[in-house]
């Protein structure tokens, strides 16, 4: 099992911790994260433009001129494709772009995104933030003692206090075990593992 060191909020030792090397120690292959992360950011996108064809158009049906005589083309309805303001022609309608990779997949992934911070030495573990009280300051101050920039910070639990004292921090998010994914890992510089998340975790993902 790889041993990380246990950090408090200003950056001094405090203990180690264990982690899985099922989890934290596992071959990591490109493809198999570039597939789930293309995943995340399709089930993300919303898929709601939308165009009037000439059906849903406003407008009158009366002969805009007479057929002959005019050295223009037949008239057809205001509301054609070829006319200004008439209907759009094979444009976008509401669509769902998601899909879904196997779970096993899925799981692997997470994994994988584990393992590529810790062995680029970008996972850090706290003991505890311990706020006081919802204090952007205070987060910032522990972040610049534990020279962490561009953080994910992983709780066990719902912490009001974190969540809301990093929530105007740029380059910073909170997230709880159960939301862990494998872009928000990825997208961040260093991964932050409050220690008391560690055994969630493990417990999620060496099922």
């Amino acid at each position: 099992m790889a041993v990380v060191d246990v950090l408090n909020v200003t950056g001094d030792k405090v203990s180690q911790v264990e982690l899985a090397d099922d989890v934290f120690n596992v071959a990591v292959k490109g493809s198999i994260l570039h597939e789930v992360v293309k995943m995340q950011l399709a089930n993300r996108r919303a898929g709601t433009a939308c165009v009037k064809n000439r059906s849903d158009v406003s407008g009158s049906t009366k002969k805009l001129y007479r057929q002959k005589g005019t050295g223009n083309a037949r008239p057809g309805s205001i509301k054609s494709p070829l006319r200004r303001g008439g209907g759009v022609t094979f444009g976008p309608h509401p669509k769902s772009w998601a899909y879904k990779v196997p779970k096993k997949v899925r799981k692997l992934a997470l994994k994988m995104a584990l393992s590529s911070r810790l062995a680029a030495e970008d996972l850090m573990v706290v003991d505890t933030f311990g706020l006081e009280e919802i204090k952007t300051k205070a987060m910032v101050n522990a972040l610049s003692a534990l020279k962490a920039d561009s953080v994910l910070i992983v709780t066990d639990a719902e912490d009001i206090k974190l969540e809301l004292s990093a929530r105007n921090i740029k380059g910073v998010k909170v997230i709880r075990t159960e939301g862990l994914n494998v872009y928000d890992i990825l997208k961040y510089k260093k991964l932050l593992l409050l220690e008391s998340s560690i055994k969630g975790i493990e417990g999620r993902l060496s099922a």
